[in-house]
C-alpha cells in the first residue's frame, strides 16, 4: 500500500526525533546547531583548545561560505570566529579522516588568508589564523592530546612566523584535563554525562526543548530537500549528456513540475 504524503512526512519526522537522540557535538550538522549564536560555547571551546584563557571572541558564524576567487572551490566553515584581536578561528568536527586530510588543512587556512585581506591592504595586515580539526579518532595514532602545526626555517630551526597556525585535536584524548572532558562531551549523546555547563545546555536545548527540537528537524528536511534537488540535478545533467537532450527536455522526462524548472535550470 502506497503511502500517502501526510504519512511520509509523519514516518520522516519519527526518523528524525529518533535520529536526534543519538547526535553528538563531534556531529557537524548538530555541532552547527549548537554552535549557532553560541559565543560563549564557542569561547569555552576554543580558550580550551588554543590554551589562550584570556581569548576573547567577539563574532561567530556558522555554515561560513567561502569562495572569493572565481572558479575556485568553495568550502563552508563549521564555526568561524573572529577574537578582540582580530584573529580569525576555523574550527571544524571531523568524523571521517578522509575529511581531516592535511591539503583539506592548508586550503582551509588558505581560504582564511583569500577572505581576510581586500584589493590596496599591506601583507602585514594579514590577521593570525588558526584552523582547527577536532577529530573523532586520533587522527595522527601518536595518543597525544593535541597535534600543532607550525612552520618553520628548516635552516635555522627558528619559527617562521607567518601567522598561520593549524591545530588538529585528538577526539578519543581523555583524562581529567580540560581537553579531555570536553572531548568526553564531544562524544556524549546524553547532555546529562557532559562535564561542562555551556555545552550541556545547548545540547539538551535541541534535544528536548520543543524549540529546539523544532529547529532541528528542519534542519533535517533541509538536507533532505536539498539531497533531492541534488539527485534531480544529476539525473538531468545525465541525461542531457547520454541523450543529448536540452534542459527543458530533460526536466520534462524527469516530470519535474514546471512551477520549479526554473530553479533547477539556474544550477545547471
Amino acid at each position: 500500500m502506497t503511502e500517502s504524503e501526510q504519512q511520509i512526512k509523519e514516518r520522516e519526522h519519527q526518523e528524525d526525533l529518533a535520529r536526534l537522540r543519538g547526535l553528538r557535538p563531534i556531529d557537524d550538522d548538530f555541532m552547527r546547531c549548537i554552535f549557532r549564536d553560541n559565543i560563549p560555547l564557542a569561547q569555552l571551546v576554543l580558550r580550551i583548545v588554543t590554551g589562550k584563557q584570556d581569548l576573547e571572541i567577539t563574532k561567530l558564524e556558522t555554515q561560513k561560505d567561502m569562495k572569493r576567487l572565481v572558479g575556485a572551490r568553495s568550502i563552508c566553515l563549521d564555526a568561524y570566529g573572529t577574537d578582540s584581536k582580530g584573529k580569525k578561528y576555523d574550527c571544524e568536527v571531523q568524523r571521517s579522516d578522509h575529511g581531516a586530510g592535511v591539503r583539506r588543512a592548508r586550503y582551509h587556512s588558505s581560504s582564511m588568508d583569500i577572505e581576510n585581506l581586500d584589493a590596496g591592504q599591506d601583507f602585514d595586515e594579514l590577521p593570525d589564523t588558526y584552523t582547527i580539526f577536532i577529530t573523532e579518532r586520533d587522527f595522527f595514532g601518536k595518543g597525544k592530546a593535541f597535534y600543532r602545526i607550525e612552520r618553520i626555517n628548516l635552516d635555522t630551526n627558528e619559527p617562521f612566523n607567518d601567522g598561520e597556525h593549524i591545530l588538529y585535536v585528538n577526539g578519543e584524548y581523555r583524562d581529567d584535563s580540560d581537553i579531555g572532558k570536553l572531548m568526553h562531551d564531544f562524544a556524549c549523546w546524553n547532555p546529562e554525562d557532559m562535564n561542562f555547563d555551556l555545552l550541556r545546555d545547548a545540547t539538551r536545548y535541541y534535544k528536548e526543548n520543543p524549540e529546539g527540537v523544532e529547529i532541528m528537524c528542519r534542519a533535517f528536511e533541509d538536507t533532505r530537500n536539498e539531497a533531492r534537488e541534488q539527485a534531480y540535478l544529476d539525473n538531468i545533467k545525465s541525461l542531457m549528456e547520454t541523450l543529448k537532450l536540452t534542459a527543458q527536455q530533460a526536466m520534462e522526462a524527469l516530470r519535474i513540475p514546471v512551477a520549479e524548472q526554473s530553479k533547477y535550470a539556474a544550477k545547471l
